[in-house]
């Protein structure tokens, strides 16, 4: 999975499939703002809730 860019912030996501966990490592002028960690099932997260996640973080 890349970076997502939206409102000025970058989004990378990361995730480990042994661990079944991941994390969107949130940006913002190229610093480091916050980490959003969350699990999944099977051999990468579902893009479409890495996304709702990003949403999210605007809500």
């Amino acid at each position: 999975m890349g970076a997502t860019e939206k409102n000025g912030y970058i989004f990378e996501t990361e995730y480990s499939v042994m661990l079944q966990k991941g994390a969107i490592h949130v940006y913002k002028d190229g610093e480091f703002i916050e980490e959003i960690t969350f699990e999944f099932k099977g051999n990468q997260p579902d893009p479409s809730k890495v996304e709702q996640l990003i949403e999210n973080y605007f809500n």
